[in-house]
């Protein structure tokens, strides 16, 4: 390999010092969204935002009356089910475990002590709960790899091992006491990954790129209850490594437009690889949704940018500072390849039962930065999926399929449940409050259509131009600007959808201002409690916002909607936690991925908590007395994310992927701030499963 000198080590001359956003690090915004939040809000135009409409909605509940969906009644999750692993009636080839719930106490039930704010270096659980690491960045994926060493790192390597930054979550049932892990691999930290002087920059370039995308792991179960470990590689035959070279094949209505086609790919309809992949969610069919986030950073200006899409570059944030990729891979030169980012921002399905299949990306879902994407049931059983463009100032959307899901465990159901998300609806949401003046922050929402696999509803725009720019499609139909739209589920007992709106820092500036009905701010309802009336903070918290489908049916263009949390330190005035008492609850800061147990519990995990703890892992009941009751189950390690998270086995197994551990200010490899999980000298972003100890 050819050293490089450890002053030029790749990309960290570009990283300012000190901390940025809540807790986050230069290195995380730096590495993860390109220093985002540090740039214009790219929506340009004045439609009202979610801040707004809470100010209007300063009154009583005017939810739709329709009727909540009733307990697991057409909402499918991923969530695998205790001993018979819940899958004979999605259509996947599975065979039934064994039945019943297994005794005891369990995640969604137990009583615990919450975890206190910390800033430990450890996964740390309620007690009375255990852990393990079930895989980390480096591990073994598929048969032939090599025994991780951070000093011999090739791409050929990495082709074969568990990449970085693992994300979302998912688990697919396989036979009794087996399952697929899928995970995605949402970004690289340079910074932290390469030993000084070790690799030349092409070298740490190519494998930076192939540790993107995402991994497909066989894994069985432990001797104790929740407790799960990797399969042997030599019968794990679904195991899959997707990564920059994968070929994908695009689907929908946009697929072939002359705006997808570049110099390798003259069709317009394959595209290599998967970027910034983010959350996602498991169909009802068996396959796993993922999302391709911001991956508007990872390309070059060249010699200029095309003036023919300045609109649209300018819309999605693509400025051509980039990662320098196109010197070892000339497509990400926009100079040379206009059209490649293009390629990239959306929705991916992969099979894991299928390791020989294409994985997909569908331009029916629209192009965005993408969260990620998880579908639930109409009452007429059409695939409804909820999506959130995780921008400040951008929108929420939802697809609803024109064809509906086949239960059958048939390969024909099958084949035709993998059509779904190639035909249907595309809306964004407008939110308008009700009015009303009894302290509550709700009102009812409409979804706008934007167009159909045929038909476009937005003046001057065809099909291909709303789903390649649905950005710019949407601006057109004046939706509600929201705070950093993350995850979007729906819960499968109550039947309700909930948001996590993560922060927004720029609150409180001149385009986006603080007034007196601000929920995070004084405001009639709170003027009160003596809070007064500043501009100071910005929304750095977050909410959860709950939405109720009209009639309990996820295709209804209408629904109602609450805040069901305006998170925050508890002491402030103006937090708010579903209604129960402030004094009893967890702090929690920056919600971003949202799960649910069987009991319809919330699980959140937080992303850049503020108020001077790791960030963690919260359970949060949303009906009968306690709804509202935050309490904190877990935090992360030192500089990282929880991500995830998922609940299995009966409610047994909490699965979070701890993301960029260490990345904190001033850490390198070899000064790292964090050797969580605490088996090298330097930290390895893992998937972890936390289960009742015995």
């Amino acid at each position: 390999m050819t050293s490089v000198r450890p002053e030029t080590r790749p990309l960290l001359s570009l990283v300012p010092k000190g901390n940025r956003h809540g807790s986050r690090s230069h290195l995380t915004c730096f590495f993860r969204c390109g220093n985002a939040c540090d740039k214009p809000e790219p929506n340009p135009t004045d439609h009202a935002h979610i801040q707004d409409e809470i100010a209007k909605a300063v009154g009583r509940r005017s939810i739709l009356r329709g009727g909540a969906v009733g307990a697991g009644a057409l909402v499918v999750g991923g969530v695998i089910a205790d001993g018979g692993l819940a899958a004979a009636a999605t259509g996947a080839p599975t065979r039934p475990g064994r039945p019943g719930r297994p005794g005891g106490a369990t995640l969604a039930t137990a009583e615990f002590s919450p975890v206190a704010p910390n800033r430990r270096d450890a996964f740390t659980t309620a007690s009375g709960f255990d852990h393990d690491v079930v895989i980390r960045w480096g591990d073994p994926v598929v048969k032939g790899a090599p025994d991780f060493d951070v000093r011999r790192q090739s791409v050929e390597a990495a082709e074969k091992q568990f990449g970085y930054n693992c994300d979302y979550v998912g688990l697919l049932p396989l036979r009794r006491d087996e399952a697929l892990l899928v995970v995605n691999h949402e970004y690289t930290d340079e910074n932290l990954m390469f030993p000084a002087g070790a690799y030349s920059d092409d070298e740490v370039k190519r494998i930076a790129m192939t540790n993107h995308g995402m991994s497909v792991v066989r894994v069985r179960r432990g001797r104790t209850a929740g407790s799960w470990r990797r399969a042997g590689l030599g019968r794990a035959v679904e195991n899959r490594r997707i990564h920059i070279r994968t070929t994908f094949e695009l689907t929908g209505p946009a697929a072939g437009d002359v705006r997808l086609r570049t110099s390798a790919d003259p069709t317009g309809r394959q595209v290599l690889g998967t970027l910034n992949n983010c959350a996602g969610g498991t169909t009802p069919w068996g396959t796993v949704l993922s999302g391709e986030e911001n991956f508007n950073q990872y390309f070059d200006a060249g010699a200029g940018l095309n003036p023919a899409y300045a609109a649209e570059y300018q819309r999605y944030g693509i400025s051509g500072s980039g990662r320098g990729w196109s010197s070892v891979d000339p497509r990400f030169d926009l100079s040379k390849e206009p059209h490649e980012p293009h390629r990239f921002g959306w929705i991916v399905e992969v099979d894991p039962y299928d390791p020989g299949s294409t994985p997909r990306k569908h331009t029916m879902l629209g192009r965005f930065k993408h969260e990620g994407a998880n579908v639930s049931l109409a009452r007429d059983g059409r695939a409804v999926a909820y999506m959130g463009d995780d921008e400040r100032g951008d929108y929420l959307y939802k697809f609803v399929s024109a064809d509906r899901f086949d239960p059958k465990p048939t390969a024909r159901a099958r084949r035709h449940n993998l059509t779904l998300l190639s035909k249907g609806t595309l809306y964004v949401a407008r939110l308008t409050g009700d009015g009303a003046e009894d302290g509550e922050y709700d009102g009812t929402g409409t979804w706008i259509p934007l167009c159909s696999d045929s038909q476009s509803f937005v003046a001057g725009m065809s099909v291909a131009d709303v789903l390649l720019f649905t950005r710019l499609a949407a601006d057109k139909v004046a939706p509600t600007k929201m705070d950093r739209p993350e995850d979007v589920e729906a819960n499968p007992v109550n039947g309700k959808v909930y948001a996590a709106l993560t922060n927004n820092s720029r609150r409180g500036s001149a385009s986006m201002p603080v007034d007196e009905a601000n929920p995070l701010q004084a405001s009639q309802v709170r003027a009160s409690l003596g809070a007064p009336l500043t501009s100071a903070s910005g929304n750095r918290n977050g909410y959860v916002l709950e939405m109720t489908p009209a009639g309990g049916d996820h295709a209804a263009t209408e629904f109602g909607w609450s805040l069901f949390l305006v998170c925050g330190d508890p002491a402030s005035p103006e937090t708010w936690f579903g209604g129960f008492d402030r004094s009893k609850v967890s702090p929690i800061s920056c919600p971003d991925n949202v799960a649910f147990d069987s009991e319809g519990n919330l699980w959140i995990s937080t992303d850049g908590n503020v108020l001077g703890s790791n960030d963690g892992v919260f359970r949060v009941p949303v009906e009968g007395p306690s709804r509202g009751h935050v309490q904190q189950f877990c935090t992360v390690p030192k500089g990282a994310e929880a991500c995830g998270p998922l609940i299995t086995d009966g409610d047994r197994a909490l699965w979070v992927a701890v993301q960029h551990p260490g990345e904190i200010d001033g850490s390198t490899f070899e000064e790292p701030g964090s050797t969580w999980p605490h088996t090298d000298a330097f930290p390895r972003p893992s998937v972890v499963v936390a289960y009742p100890a015995r």
